[in-house]
């Protein structure tokens, strides 16, 4: 038998990576952050442990990428959803309601990311980070922003400080809510996205 072909080992690499990145995401989001262990994350992947320290250095960055893939692969489908739009107010408005439903739909698994972000590590840059660092600046220069290098990072942290409100516990914010301010901040009408079912114009 002949050896593989480097491109299908870096398929195969891949592959083992995001099988990784999806269980962290899974499992952190049934039983936490604290009650996951590495042995786990690689048992529900079908993996050696091993490679999941060839992959991360630790498990803070195991996390990190996992949320950074999931949010990159919601704002995906969101953008590319049909009907597909070049309209960067419209896509401005899909982001927001991905990354807000993410949060939603997430809340363990957001609350423990944006947990770790506000410890010593800090904000650690992946490739996951970067994909979606693309297309978050991507929907803010299609928008019609003048500078994307003062917009983008302000639209990155007016989304994570939504992020926290909504997963705050005992003091959460609703949605809509946030959601009515963010679209007010940008000039986006109520109906643009996927506005919350049962809930009125303007929030």
């Amino acid at each position: 038998m002949s050896p593989r072909s480097a491109s299908v080992n870096e398929e195969l690499r891949r592959r083992s990576r995001e099988k990784l990145l999806q269980a962290t995401a899974d499992l952190v989001s049934e039983r936490g952050y604290e009650a996951t262990t590495l042995s786990d994350i690689a048992d529900r992947a079908g993996s050696a442990r091993g490679l999941v320290s060839y992959y991360f250095p630790g498990k803070r960055q195991l996390l990190q990428s996992a949320v950074h893939r999931l949010m990159h692969l919601r704002l995906e489908e969101a953008l590319e959803r049909t009907p597909r739009t070049e309209d960067g107010r419209e896509r401005l408005a899909r982001a927001i309601d991905a990354i807000l439903g993410l949060a939603v739909d997430r809340p363990v698994l957001m609350r423990t990311h944006m947990a770790g972000i506000l410890q010593a590590e800090g904000f650690l840059q992946c490739p996951e980070q970067q994909r979606l660092a693309f297309l978050l600046r991507d929907t803010v220069e299609r928008y019609g922003v003048e500078n994307a290098d003062v917009d983008y990072p302000l639209l990155r942290a007016l989304l994570m400080g939504a992020v926290f409100a909504v997963v705050l516990p005992g003091a959460a914010m609703p949605l809509p809510r946030l959601r009515a301010e963010l679209f007010q901040r940008y000039g986006l009408e109520w109906g643009m996205g996927v506005p919350p079912v049962g809930v009125g114009d303007g929030g």
